[in-house]
């Protein structure tokens, strides 16, 4: 496990050296980071350190996303995901496998309120709708790993909410 400033990533080159497999999660929300910060750590710090990995020698990029995702969209967030998707790809990685998932279920340390009410009516729903709507962060990083370790089809993989499901249930 390495520490690195993301303010001074490229300071921390020999991080990303070695690795044949990157897996990136990175994100914050608009609400902590203000709009500027978001799109700095959604979309620059993403894209930096999948160039990092490259130049290190990764072959595999594993990123994970959002529903919705599209560089045209008129909305900050999926606007933002759309945009760090395309840079990765740009990259040019053997393999990049995208990751969509809809409302990330799980327990954080700090206050969301509404997050955590919109949680506790998608778990509801999830009972009768499994991946509908939403999916647990354990499932998201099963299929992450999974991903992996199948053959890969394609230089780029896109998995919808669904397909994260079905691939995290192993």
């Amino acid at each position: 496990q390495a520490v690195v400033d993301f303010e001074q990533l490229g300071e921390h080159a020999a991080a990303f050296q070695g690795h044949d497999v990157g897996f990136c999660c990175l994100g914050t929300t608009r609400a902590k980071a203000g709009a500027d910060g978001f799109v700095r750590v959604d979309r620059d710090y993403v894209a930096q350190a999948a160039e990092l990995a490259r130049a290190g020698g990764c072959k595999h990029f594993v990123l994970q996303s959002s529903r919705g995702a599209n560089a045209q969209s008129r909305f900050l967030y999926l606007r933002v995901k759309g945009e760090v998707e395309n840079l990765v790809q740009a990259v040019g990685f053997d393999r990049c496998t995208i990751l969509r998932p809809a409302v990330l279920l799980c327990k954080r340390q700090e206050s969301r309120p509404m997050e955590w009410i919109a949680q506790q009516f998608l778990g509801v729903v999830a009972r009768v709708f499994p991946t509908a709507y939403s999916v647990p962060v354990e499932t998201v990083a099963r299929a992450m790993m999974a991903c992996v370790l199948q053959p890969g089809e394609g230089k780029v993989k896109v998995l919808e909410n669904g397909a994260i499901h079905e691939l995290g249930k192993a």
